[in-house]
């Protein structure tokens, strides 16, 4: 089973909720929001297979994903309350079509139900050209991978899946890169639809959800809204975790 970080105690009038990280994530990426949750119900983080202390595996398909948190759903027991962000989204709505009944309420956090057609492949290059055995602190690794071009606010992302001590990433490069086309793309093979209510969380400087696919979003998930946080990208609990907290507690909450 995926490895599970979690936070506060079982709530009697709130389900679980469960936060699926993106790629190159961890469920300790997820530790503040996650914490300020937590009081008033459980949240639980797990690391995706294939990232942080989680199963490495030789596929990485959102099958595969949604099948691992359909797994830790009947762990600690459903309904549960389910968000999700990037590839962690793309999971979480694999799940909700394929599992419905596992899940009572959904976010979706700046991700579509649609192959993109760019590669993360750059990141992967970028980590591994970092050299290290010449890393003693996180910093270290930052500052190589900032020579590769990496952006400051994703560099100290990355380096929250590096293990300094035993000088090796908590990523398996290899099968992310191997599987990229799956990671980046939407499998066809999937039912549905989810008659839950979900949301779709974007960054208001994000393109990754288009106005022009909320069409076919509302053909898998009849139940979908819309919003977005103003002034943020992609990684928007990252940029501004007050505003996506709100947003994610009101949503939730509006279901009790």
């Amino acid at each position: 089973m995926l490895n599970l970080i979690e936070y506060g105690e079982e709530q009697s009038n709130h389900p679980p909720l469960i936060i699926a990280h993106g790629l190159f994530g961890s469920g300790r990426n997820w530790g503040v929001i996650a914490k300020r949750l937590s009081d008033t119900r459980k949240v639980i983080t797990p690391d995706m297979r294939n990232h942080g202390q989680s199963p490495r595996t030789s596929t990485h398909s959102y099958t595969d994903m949604a099948n691992d948190l359909a797994e830790v759903v009947e762990h600690i027991g459903g309904p549960v309350d389910l968000c999700g962000h990037s590839m962690g989204g793309k999971a979480a709505m694999a799940l909700a079509l394929t599992r419905p009944t596992l899940i009572r309420r959904l976010v979706i956090a700046d991700i579509a139900p649609i192959a993109y057609g760019h590669t993360q492949q750059m990141m992967i290059d970028a980590m591994r050209q970092v050299d290290l055995s010449a890393v003693t602190r996180r910093s270290d690794a930052e500052a190589q991978l900032g020579t590769a071009g990496i952006d400051p606010s994703l560099q100290s992302f990355f380096t929250q899946s590096l293990d300094v001590p035993n000088k090796r990433w908590r990523l398996n490069l290899d099968v992310l890169q191997s599987e990229m086309d799956n990671i980046m793309g939407w499998p066809g093979e999937l039912t549905g639809p989810f008659e839950g209510t979900t949301l779709f969380l974007s960054g208001g400087a994000s393109d990754y959800v288009r106005p022009d696919q909320r069409a076919g979003i509302k053909k898998m998930f009849p139940n979908a809204h819309f919003a977005k946080i103003p002034g943020a990208g992609h990684w928007l609990h990252a940029e501004k975790p007050r505003e996506f907290e709100a947003t994610l507690r009101a949503f939730l909450d509006a279901g009790e």
